[in-house]
């Protein structure tokens, strides 16, 4: 066989069932050698960045590595938003690239970039596979590398007269062992007792303790460990943007989402708790606002799979490198808490204090409607993706998630035009399940033609558009902080609902709270892609919002 034939009968071993991609010139190879395979489906998307991004999700619903294949060049760049997003928030993805002939590298041959040298910042690791004897090691290296330790995007470049060459197996070889030796490479560190025993100890003898959890949580047993854990304890739960759905949104011990945007009470309990369990949080600037000022009275216990964020963005006082599942399993047991009634009745008053935007009588819809609706209709069961702007924060606090991975966004990177991609690689996933994409005019616009990707594999793809004529989040920014200097933030849109019928899908209209509960309804119940269209509140605010640079303790709440 072929180097292109070998590799996908390794992908095959791997048990990928998708890709996501695009061909063109130099991976021509490969898609010759899917053109007899059934085992592999391929998901034909319409922009590069679309496929890492359809990648992406279907790795964060399943805990898989998902995987993209694009060709050299404009294929290989388009894909590097995709894969910095997957970069910022731990996501394992295999990245297959085309590249010109090994002779024709560095002559400024057509179609040819180092993407191997771009990408380096933005991928756990990389290769480039300048011999077809190396195929198998780097395949297998490289799924290695991307599920173990802290997960992320591992890129293999593929010349093309690599994928065509003859691969002869060598007589006698041995076949690649389970579990590959890369030196340097110690993805699964031990805690050691020791540091079991003094968190205990400590969280035993906290008066205002957190639960502080991140995108960290979501593997294994954690979540299961984590809600035991709190319940046996009675420990409040505060979750980072990533964290959320790790626990139990409308648990009665979970505060909310802490930072920029957190709540009154999961801000305020983090700046009062005395110790706080970080599990799987990175702290950043979002989480954490002015830095000095960030939990100042606490005793911070920080565990992380990567040794290299402890005491990284925020000193800690104890710091453990290992994983939050084995961290919960040894101090479930060892640690003996005391009522903690004081704490419990400050909390229950920051409870209280919640934003609440008013509404006249037959105005527009609100986000928050739209988003409540949805929780309703949908029991809190569905997958949602989300863009990047007020609509992901709207989302992530209104709505409620009962389960791990079931909440996609882009929380490092903030990538607009996230959403749909992300929503076709769950529906790929889990075609059974409700799959809805919680999007803006303007994000929306950003990959709006993938709908013809849905259309074609009949996925199941709910599509909710907060259309308000601004991007929205950069229109806030400029009216609180920027004297209401609307600079460039109104937008035009299509008529969403007449575009969805183009490409072959549904679309549906709302302008008040009873059209959006008649149409969600309907959607839910309609086969394929539907767009939603909801006129929105034009000048509805985010509210908490820290103002940038500011503590978490000076949150504006209205």
């Amino acid at each position: 066989m072929n180097g292109a034939e070998l590799l996908i009968e390794m992908l095959i071993d791997k048990k990928v069932e998708t890709l996501f991609g695009y061909p063109g010139g130099a991976v021509l190879p490969l898609y010759d050698a899917l053109y007899d395979n059934d085992r592999i489906q391929h998901v034909l998307v319409r922009h590069e960045q679309a496929a890492v991004h359809a990648a992406d999700g279907y790795a964060r619903v399943t805990g898989r590595p998902g995987v993209a294949l694009v060709t050299s060049g404009p294929g290989a760049t388009n894909a590097v938003t995709g894969i910095a997003t997957a970069f910022m928030d731990s996501v394992p993805l295999i990245v297959l690239t085309g590249q010109v002939a090994t002779d024709l590298i560095g002559l400024d041959s057509f179609q040819e970039v180092d993407i191997y040298g771009m990408t380096m910042p933005v991928t756990k690791h990389n290769y480039i596979v300048r011999d077809i004897a190396e195929l198998p090691r780097v395949v297998h290296e490289a799924f290695h590398v991307a599920v173990t330790g802290r997960p992320g995007p591992v890129l293999i470049d593929l010349p093309k007269n690599v994928m065509n060459a003859e691969f002869i197996p060598v007589s006698g070889a041995a076949a690649p062992v389970s579990q590959p030796v890369i030196r340097g490479y110690e993805p699964n560190p031990s805690i050691a007792p020791a540091d079991i025993q003094l968190a205990a100890e400590r969280l035993s003898r906290a008066e205002r303790p957190l639960v502080l959890v991140g995108g960290g949580c979501m593997d294994g047993e954690t979540p299961a460990l984590l809600r035991e854990f709190a319940e046996r304890h009675h420990f409040p739960v505060a979750s980072t943007l990533m964290g959320i759905g790790a626990f139990p949104s409308g648990h009665p011990l979970h505060l909310g989402m802490v930072g920029m945007h957190g709540t009154v009470a999961a801000n305020r309990a983090l700046q009062g708790a005395d110790v706080v369990l970080c599990l799987g949080v990175r702290f950043s600037d979002r989480v954490t606002g002015k830095r000095k000022a960030f939990s100042p009275g606490s005793y911070k216990i920080q565990v992380d799979l990567d040794a290299s964020e402890l005491n990284k963005n925020i000193p800690v006082e104890l710091a453990v490198n290992g994983s939050c599942e084995q961290m919960l399993r040894g101090i479930l047991e060892q640690v003996h808490t005391a009522e903690h009634p004081l704490w419990e009745e400050q909390i229950t008053v920051w409870r209280q204090r919640k934003p609440k935007p008013g509404r006249e009588q037959d105005a527009k819809l609100t986000p928050q409607e739209v988003i409540r609706t949805l929780q309703k209709a949908t029991a809190g069961d569905a997958v949602i993706a989300t863009d990047v702007g007020q609509h992901q924060i709207w989302t992530a606090t209104h709505y409620e998630f009962s389960e791990a991975r079931s909440f996609l966004t882009s929380g490092g990177l903030g990538t607009m035009g996230y959403g749909l991609p992300a929503a076709i690689g769950a529906a790929v996933a889990f075609p059974d399940r409700d799959v809805v994409c919680i999007t803006g005019d303007g994000s929306f616009q950003m990959n709006m033609q993938e709908i013809m990707t849905a259309v074609d594999h009949g996925l199941n793809v709910k599509v909710a558009i907060f259309k308000n004529g601004y991007l929205g989040m950069v229109r806030q920014w400029q009216q609180l902080f920027l004297g209401r200097r609307y600079s460039s933030v109104r937008i035009s849109s299509p008529d969403f609902v007449a575009l969805a019928k183009s490409f072959g899908a549904h679309g549906f209209r709302a302008r008040t709270l009873a059209e959006a509960e008649q149409i969600i309804e309907q959607a839910l119940h309609t086969e394929g892609l539907v767009v939603m269209e909801f006129d929105i509140t034009e000048e509805d605010n985010v509210y908490p919002i820290v103002p940038p640079g500011s503590s978490n303790q000076d949150m504006i709440v209205e």
